[in-house]
This record gives C-alpha cells, structure tokens and sequence, in this order.
C-alpha cells in the first residue's frame, strides 16, 4: 500500500517503540521470580516507549500536539492537528509475561480521527488505517467480518477488575448475550481488539470506562475496515464519552440493542 508521509512518521515512531518494549519483554520473565516483580521495570518500560513515540513523532511533526497516556499533553502549535498515543497498550499482559500487548498511535484532525497505527511487536503485525484510504495488516487490505449468525459469532468485551469497572453493569450485559454465541474473550488490550474486529477475527467489541489513547487509532482502523463504531448510546463521543461498541453493521447494531436492553 501506498502511505502517506505522515502515516510513514506515525508507522515509524510505533515500530521503533515497539522494538524497544520487544526487548524489555524479555526481561519481564526473569523479574517474575524475584520478590520485587516486574512492576517498576514494566512502568519504566511504558514510560521510555511513550518517550521514544514523542521523540519520533515531534522530530517530524513539531507543530502538532500530543496526548500520552503516561501524562504528556502538548498544545497543538497549528490548532489543529493531536496525536493521540498509548505507548503500551496492555499493560497487565506485558505485566505478566503475556505477550499481547501493543504500540497505539492516532491522529485527529480537529475533531475528526484521520489515521491510526496498532503495532504488536511480539507477533510482528502492523495495522495502519488512514481516513479514505483503507485499514491494512502488514499491506494485507481489511475487512470486517460479514457473518451475521449471532450463534457463530465471536465477541470481546472488558471485564471489570479491583478498583476498575462496573461489575454488576458487566454482568447484565454480558449476560443476555453468553447463551446467543459462540464464545466471548478479552484480550487485555482494547486496541488490538478493534484491531482484530477490523481484520474480521472478532465479530465485535463493546468496553466502557476507556481512555481516548485506548481506542483513537482503533476506530479509524474498524471504520476504514468497512466497520461501524460508536459509543454506547449511538453516538459519535468515544473519545469523551468512554465507551465504545463496533463491529460490523449488523452485529454493531446487536451489540448496541443489548447494552440499551441491559440499562432498563
């Protein structure tokens, strides 16, 4: 595929993050076992990939702005343009030695979402999405899933954890659906999720109490995927809003039904 410069930077700065967070997971199996744990080396990890992501990214593009989620926030200098920059998203797996994890890098334009890149170092799989121009993995094109059998259809969701979510609110949405499909996970990282909604592995994702850094490249890659996406209510405010539901347009529109019916 045919990129555009500043998808180039944003491909650029995720993979020399993602090389850097391939080799402190290295390290992460031999902290395991000491009495400490990885736990300090793992944040330090997060925060030498947002670095090195800011780095890259301002080198190439120093008037546009920057949001981490390891705390950096940087005005756009042209008003306009903001990266928006999960370092390690999944977090908890790089934790624990699981290797699911990934660079997630989007662009807003003002207020519309143009291009976003998900990088999971460990398994070497680029996704890239830019606003007009298609979602691809490693130059293979996307598409969303076209099934439309609930009973073979394959969901993910966040579960709620100590101190994190909505747990009563987890169940009665989760629920309804466990005895429609054929099987729901979570992966522990929100935008590869949306990455494999986009490449048609899922057939939808739906998580609320998310960061905008959680999920920015990964609408863009659902909808440049031929994907729908919105928030909780229908509406257009991921971002601000928290919640997230995609999938294709059918189970999109499932997914959405079953939260509404769950909050009567």
């Amino acid at each position: 595929m045919a990129r555009s410069a500043i998808l180039n930077v944003m491909v650029a700065a995720a993979e020399k993050a993602g090389r850097s967070l391939a080799r402190d997971f290295g390290e992460v199996e031999n902290l395991q076992v000491s009495k400490k744990g990885p736990a300090d080396f793992v944040s330090r990890a997060d925060k030498r990939a947002e670095e090195i992501v800011l780095a890259e990214l301002s080198r190439a593009r120093p008037e546009y702005g920057f949001v981490g989620e390891e705390g950096t926030n940087v005005a756009p200098r042209d008003g306009t343009h903001v990266f928006i920059v999960d370092p390690l998203d999944g977090t908890t797996n790089f934790l624990h030695g699981i290797p699911v994890f990934a660079v997630s890098i989007g662009l807003r334009r003002e207020k519309e979402l143009i291009a976003g890149v998900i990088y999971n170092p460990v398994g070497d799989e680029l996704y890239v999405a830019e606003r007009g121009r298609g979602a691809f993995l490693n130059d293979r094109r996307l598409r969303v899933a076209a099934r439309q059998d609930l009973s073979a259809a394959l969901f993910a969701t966040g579960i709620p954890f100590l101190g994190h979510g909505n747990q009563v609110r987890f169940l009665s949405e989760v629920q309804p659906m466990m005895s429609r499909i054929a099987g729901l996970r979570r992966n522990g990282s929100a935008a590869l999720e949306l990455a494999y909604v986009a490449a048609g592995r899922l057939d939808g994702f739906w998580e609320h109490d998310l960061n905008a850094w959680d999920m920015a490249a990964g609408i863009v890659m659902v909808r440049e995927a031929g994907g729908f996406v919105t928030d909780t209510s229908g509406g257009d405010a991921m971002l601000t809003d928290g919640t997230i539901v995609a999938g294709n347009e059918y189970m999109q529109k499932v997914l959405l039904q079953n939260i509404k019916a769950a909050q009567r």
